[in-house]
Order: structure tokens, then C-alpha cells, then sequence
């Protein structure tokens, strides 16, 4: 396992939210859901976003959009035209009085819209649960990035929009891998690109003696780690192995694990049935009252607070 596909572990879908939007200008959406990522895909026409205060960007057909919550956007048809529907958390619908939309606007399976013929069509994809391991692949980018003619050469945004709109057994698990997919492809065309400013987890994972060493680290993070173990599974000396992975990733090994580790702890802790000590075997910890401490240090509550703090975010 490399770094970004370790990190991506994170925000794996499940039961994401997808819909193919089919609209006929005029129309405008104003998107207030505070979702962690979205990722708009234009299947066909084009379509402008703009977070309240910044220039807006065009989308062209073929072009993908990574968009971070939880600021307030805009997407239209022109940025001067106002908002005819508002979409608040749980993907709820209205008017900008409040009115409902969802029914009204209801053209199909996962398609909505104001026109069953409108000449823009969009596929959106939206994660609606932020995974603290994938906290350092937000981090990393900008809150609005935008992909003239999509990720590469990847036929993936037309698989995607292919199946939106199919109702067979097991859909949903088909439609989060392919969205997973076209996330990756996304940020692998993103971070090649020279003025990207890709984080140093993601250069360094090519570097000869780095590379190795974070992928073992995402592979096996409960193993009882030292500097001096990690340079020799990977065959370097310790030295070595110190300074370039500082140099490259921005911080100590054994820094970057611990990050690591606690993240995952905290993805962890969102399952109710999972106790605080199976969590500390998982990520590492020989007990739960280490695990505790590490993580009070690091995030300021215990985790026992952390798990009801997360609960009550997601209750109703």
C-alpha cells in the first residue's frame, strides 16, 4: 500500500451520496450541506462555482471539480444568475424560501433537475463524513480545484455517469468504488502537477529510500516501530533514513507514525462496538490507558470524549 492510497483509506465511500443533475438554464444551486469533499463532474454544457467572496470558475464539459467543505458555493449556469434551489446537510432541497424540491424535481433514478432535456448534465459525488486518517489529503489541498478535461485520460467520469442512473443489485457498492476511483485519479493529476504544491507524503512516496518506508509504515502500523527497525526493513541505515524522510515528508518517522496511528484511531472510534483497548491493539498501542494518553496529548480529549463528541455530531 502506498501513502495516498493509505491515506485515502479514510474517506472510502460508503453510501455516498451520487446524483446526475440534468438542468436547462436558467439555474443556479446554492450548495450549504458543509460536506467534507465534493466532486462534480460536467457530462455535458458547463456550468460556474464560486465560494461566497472569490471569482468564479468555469466547468466545461469534461471537466472535474474537487470542492472542500464546509464554506457555502454557488453552482449555475452564469454567476449572475441568482439561486433557484438551496441544498442543506442530508442532501434536503428547497427553495430559497424553504419550499421543498426534492419530489418536484425528481426526474428519475439518482437524476434530478428542472428538464428531463436540459443541455447541461452533471454527475456529483459527495462524501458526507470526514475520516480523520484522510484529514492530511484535505489538508493538502486547495478548496476549490479544478481539472480541465478531468483526471488524465481516465474513462472512469464516463463509467460513473453510465451507472448513476442504473438500479441493480449491489449499485451502490459500484457507484462508491467507481467515485473512489475518480477521486484518486483526480488527485494523482492534481499532484503531478508542478505548481500543485503536492504535500511531501505524496513526492516523497517515489524517492528510492522513503517510498519504501511509508509504504511499509501504511501496510503495518501496530508493529512496535523504531527508527532504527524501519531503516532496516527497508535497507537503508538509520541516518540515512532519518534525515531524508524529515527532509521529504516534513517531519520525523516515528512523528509521522504516531499521526498516523491516531488518526486511525479515531476513524476507529466512530464504531460504537469497537472497545478503546481493540482500538490501541489495532493502531499499535500495548493498552488502552496508552492509547489514551497519546491521544489526549495529541487532539486534547480522551478518547472515550472523542467517541461521544463524534456521536452526538452525527445524531440528527
Amino acid at each position: 500500500m502506498d501513502a495516498l492510497a493509505g491515506l485515502l483509506d479514510g474517506p472510502r465511500a460508503r453510501g455516498a451520496f451520487l446524483l446526475r443533475s440534468v438542468l436547462e438554464p436558467p439555474w443556479s444551486l446554492r450548495v450549504q450541506d458543509e460536506a467534507p469533499l465534493t466532486l462534480v463532474a460536467v457530462v455535458e454544457g458547463e456550468a460556474w462555482v464560486m465560494y461566497d467572496g472569490d471569482d468564479p470558475a468555469r466547468l466545461a464539459a469534461g471537466d472535474v471539480a474537487l470542492l472542500r467543505g464546509p464554506r457555502h458555493y454557488t453552482v449555475a449556469d452564469d454567476p449572475a444568475t441568482p439561486p433557484t434551489v438551496v441544498i442543506h446537510p442530508g442532501q434536503r432541497c428547497t427553495t430559497p424560501d424553504g419550499e421543498p424540491l426534492t419530489d418536484a424535481m425528481n426526474l428519475g433514478v439518482r437524476t434530478w433537475g428542472n428538464s428531463p432535456a436540459g443541455s447541461t448534465v452533471m454527475v456529483t459525488g459527495t462524501y458526507g463524513t470526514r475520516g480523520a486518517t484522510s484529514q492530511r489529503v484535505l489538508d493538502a489541498l486547495p478548496e476549490l480545484v479544478v481539472l480541465p478535461g478531468g483526471p488524465g485520460d481516465s474513462p472512469l467520469m464516463g463509467m460513473l455517469a453510465a451507472e448513476v442512473v442504473r438500479d441493480e443489485p449491489g449499485q451502490v457498492v459500484v457507484l462508491d468504488r467507481l467515485l473512489d476511483l475518480l477521486l484518486v485519479a483526480a488527485l494523482r493529476t492534481w499532484f503531478s502537477r508542478p505548481r500543485a504544491e503536492a504535500p511531501g507524503w505524496y513526492r516523497a512516496a517515489t524517492d528510492p529510500v522513503v517510498g519504501p518506508a511509508l509504504r511499509v509504515l501504511q501496510h503495518d502500523p501496530a508493529r512496535p516501530w523504531t527508527v532504527a527497525t524501519l531503516a532496516a526493513e527497508v535497507g537503508v541505515s538509520r541516518a540515512l533514513l532519518a534525515r531524508r524522510f524529515t527532509e521529504l515528508v516534513g517531519e520525523p518517522p516515528m512523528t509521522f507514525l504516531t499521526g498516523q496511528r491516531l488518526a486511525m484511531a479515531a476513524d476507529l472510534l466512530t464504531d460504537p462496538h469497537v472497545t478503546v483497548a481493540a482500538v490501541a491493539r489495532q493502531v499499535g498501542y500495548g493498552s488502552a490507558f496508552a492509547l489514551s494518553a497519546a491521544f489526549k496529548r495529541e487532539r486534547g480529549v480522551s478518547p472515550q470524549q472523542y467517541r461521544a463528541n463524534t456521536t452526538r455530531r452525527a445524531s440528527p
